[in-house]
């Protein structure tokens, strides 16, 4: 990666786009491996100095300006108050609601311009995308409207007033100010759930709840309660076949790792072999899965200050390892304040000073407390379509709903049509100053990413049992597709299935074959395959099935031996699935 210019494929852009589908994906793969997405460092830059002076410095002058706690330069004074944390969070849910913390930037495929967010749902037209449509009063349709936008106004008006009044008497933030961001959230969140996930309400949500309703001491407990819950249920979800295929190309898109080398450790023999390594495995499953359940759990438990301090600064390093890869959704201040809340929580407030969760005051609530954080994490793992990837605490498991989105030539530009402050990324890239082969290219490197993931490979067999055009059509990442309509994605594939299609379609009108969508859905925690459905704009649902996961994560990315296995469970009437004839493959 150059620092300020982008590491590209070394080819001749006409000629490579004329290359076969599986040609791409394998040299795409491969330039992964070595480059990542080959953005210049100076991007990086932009999201570090983001980080560390408007939120990280901002944040707390901002706290220090509105409490009592003292000057920000004074910070080793008053990092432990609690106030500091509430307004802490406050503060990370009011710029993560606008768009200019989780999914912004070009890495999270906002190039011109890059924020989404507030400009998407402050606009009326925009579409809208509610959890349960007609089912809640007053949520049908798929428009946002005047009332949207005022009830958005509003939420960020209320966080940001619970923000900057000074605390009360007894020096927390006023419960008054809280209860309309807790409504105005679930509110927003019933007509669009954009901007629920957007706003981290899962993880946020409750935390606010808890400001609102608790004393200091039962405060820091359930906080400490809902900060493991994210933990172990992020470990756990990385239990299984899915999670070792996330960290090759993570640790290969670390921009300040300078070493090709180590990079390539991740990977069996790179260019030739890019299923993941032995150290992949190990960096996977014992500094992923098994950190993020056992030292969350003796965080929870322990009295001994050393033990606590251990694995609070162990967790602090967890965070900034995750920091420094930038992963695609650049959850960047959510991991900082995570990092933040390990210290403030587990030594700041340690069990052997009254914070233990023994020390709550009304025992009958923990149980309680602890059913209601575990509700979607254990409904999301058993029915994973049922609940976003998000509310399951399944963060950066890899097991995940996932989409391409596939257009006939030409008929992509027709979602420039659509009502949405931005245009497709690629015509982005175009306006940002590169040439409009290198755009293409550029946007293509994302099916080299998803690649290196096991859904890719199912997903691209799908594209290859359903297009006969397969080497002439557009394949985007879906992820891509829903930050250009919506304004927000996070990986969650929830947000660009049926819901969002249809929408599209309602207004675009495409013809049968035009647009294609293969999806699939996240492996349920008690099954050994992932369940797939390729829906046509126009026809809807035209074919259900699974694959074996196995098959999935032990093929290479660019498929050679043809699609992976297939179990067509149910194919729309009269609909034929007019594949590409592969050499050597029935």
């Amino acid at each position: 990666m150059g620092f300020l210019n982008p590491t590209v494929p070394d080819v001749d852009p006409q000629e490579f786009l004329r290359r076969p589908f599986l040609d791409r994906i394998r040299y795409l793969s491969q330039f992964w491996a070595d480059n990542g997405f080959g953005t210049p460092r100076v991007i990086h830059l932009v999201y570090l100095v983001k980080l560390a002076g408007f939120f990280t410095f901002g944040g707390f002058l901002v706290i220090s300006l509105t409490t009592d706690v003292g000057s920000i330069w004074d910070f080793t004074s008053w990092w432990k108050e609690i106030v500091v944390y509430e307004k802490l969070i406050l503060w990370t849910v009011l710029l993560e609601v606008i768009g200019v913390a989780g999914s912004w930037g070009p890495l999270a495929g906002h190039f011109k311009p890059m924020t989404g967010g507030a400009r998407y749902w402050l606009k009326p037209g925009i579409i809208r995308l509610p959890p349960w449509p007609g089912k809640v009063p007053l949520t049908r349709g798929d428009e946002r409207t005047l009332l949207d936008v005022l009830l958005y106004a509003a939420l960020l008006v209320s966080t940001a007033v619970a923000l900057i009044v000074p605390e009360g008497a007894d020096g927390m933030v006023r419960p008054g100010l809280l209860v309309p961001v807790i409504v105005l959230l679930v509110v927003n969140g019933l007509r669009d759930k954009i901007v629920f996930l957007a706003a981290r309400g899962e993880q946020y949500l409750p935390a606010i709840v808890f400001m609102a309703t608790l004393g200091v001491t039962d405060l820091v407990i359930a906080l400490k309660l809902l900060i493991v819950v994210v933990w172990v249920g992020a470990g756990f979800s990385k239990i299984g076949e899915h999670f070792i295929n996330v960290v090759p190309p993570m640790v290969s898109n670390a921009p300040f790792n300078p070493s090709k080398r180590f990079k390539r450790l991740h990977y069996r023999d790179v260019p030739n072999d890019l299923l993941p390594s032995k150290l992949a495995w190990i960096m996977a499953h014992v500094g992923g899965t098994f950190v993020e359940i056992v030292v969350p759990l003796a965080l929870l438990v322990t009295t001994n200050e050393k033990v606590a301090l251990a694995g609070a600064v162990f967790m602090v390093c967890f965070h900034l390892f995750i920091v420094s890869t930038f992963p695609l959704a650049v959850p960047l201040e959510w991991n900082v304040v995570f990092a933040f809340a390990s210290l403030f929580l587990f030594v700041g407030h340690s069990a052997a000073d009254g914070y233990a969760i023994t020390d709550f005051s009304q025992p009958w609530m923990l149980p309680v407390i602890a059913a209601a954080l575990l509700f979607f994490p254990m409904l999301g793992n058993l029915r994973p379509d049922l609940v976003s990837f998000l509310p399951s605490m399944r963060q950066y498991a890899g097991n995940w709903a996932a989409a391409v989105w596939v257009f006939a030539p030409g008929c992509e530009r027709r979602l420039n049509e659509l009502d949405k402050p931005a245009k497709n990324q690629v015509d982005q890239l175009v306006a940002f100053g590169y040439e409009p082969d290198a755009a293409e290219i550029t946007m293509q490197i994302t099916t080299g990413w998803r690649s290196l993931h096991s859904q890719g490979r199912g997903l691209f067999s799908l594209v290859l049992r359903h297009r006969a055009d397969v080497d002439t059509v557009t394949v985007r990442e879906g992820e891509f597709v829903c930050n250009s309509i919506v304004g927000w994605n996070f990986g969650d594939g929830h947000l660009h299935d049926e819901s969002l299609i249809f929408a599209v379609q309602r207004r675009l009108n495409f013809a049968p074959g035009e647009l294609q969508i293969m999806y699939v859905e996240s492996q349920p925690v008690h099954k050994k395959v992932q369940a797939y459905r390729v829906i046509d704009a126009a026809l809807g649902v035209v074919e259900r099935g699974t694959w074996q996961v196995h098959d999935a994560v032990t093929t290479q990315p660019w498929l050679p031996g043809g699609p992976i296995p297939l179990n067509v469970e149910w194919t729309r009437p009269g609909y034929v699935a007019a594949g590409a004839k592969l050499k050597g493959v029935s």
